[in-house]
């Protein structure tokens, strides 16, 4: 098993970034207001993988196999994943497939 390398700005493919200036930011809030902005980039976004910082979790959860990248992130983009929102400087991670 292969350690999964932490989380770089670089590893991020043309992320789109958003700035939520919220003291009580969670996930459920920071995910509504990626899907919102998914939304407005395409018509019907389908979310594959998510990372949380502050909670270190990530879906999907998986066993890691590559040095270079998170699972997660492998995940996300090897399943056609080209819409990534990075919320708050890496606090929160989502990576969909425009529909």
């Amino acid at each position: 098993m292969t350690t999964c390398p932490t989380l770089r700005r670089e590893m991020l493919p043309d992320p789109v970034d958003l700035r939520l200036e919220d003291d009580a930011l969670d996930f459920p809030r920071a995910k509504q207001a990626a899907d919102h902005r998914a939304r407005k980039l395409c018509a019907d976004p389908m979310l594959l993988a998510w990372f949380d910082q502050a909670a270190g979790q990530y879906s999907p959860n998986i066993v890691c196999c590559r040095e270079d990248l998170p699972s997660w992130l492998v995940y996300g983009l090897s399943r056609g994943g080209d819409l990534i929102i990075d919320i708050n400087a890496e606090a929160f991670i989502f990576v969909y497939r425009r529909g």
